[in-house]
């Protein structure tokens, strides 16, 4: 895909999951699962709905096709070293969603964040994991 058509995808996604279609873009995601790799610069969106969106298609996804919402991995860690911390925070979400050991071992290496929210959200999960 090129670089054009790619940001006009992304736009399309993040415009739909603002005006809550959630279930149209789990349509997309389950007839094209490379559209996984989208969700690092979906999750960079400044629209908090567009955010929740993501976070509500993942739990969806998660229920229904566990194995494919790790193919989100690689788009997300990018997210994790971003400076901006609610970046970090909502890809740290997304990744306890997935909750697969790599997903797991990634959010590991944010206990120490600067950012206490982000270190809250990391003990969340693990004691979430615990529970399991």
């Amino acid at each position: 895909m090129h670089e054009k058509e790619q940001a006009e995808l992304i736009a399309v996604i993040a415009d739909f999951l603002e005006m809550g279609h959630v279930e149209n873009i789990m349509a997309m995601f389950k007839q094209d699962t490379s559209l996984y790799a989208l969700s690092g610069e979906l999750l960079r969106d400044e629209r908090f709905m567009v955010r929740m969106g993501m976070a509500v298609l993942f739990e969806e996804m998660k229920v229904l096709r566990p194995q494919e919402v790790t193919l989100a991995i690689p788009s997300l860690l990018a997210v994790l070293g971003e400076e901006t911390p609610w970046m970090r925070g909502e890809a740290v979400n997304l990744l306890g969603i997935i909750g697969s050991p790599e997903a797991l071992a990634h959010i590991r290496t944010l206990a120490d964040d600067p950012e206490p929210q982000i270190r809250e959200m990391v003990r969340d999960i693990f004691e979430e994991q615990g529970a399991r």
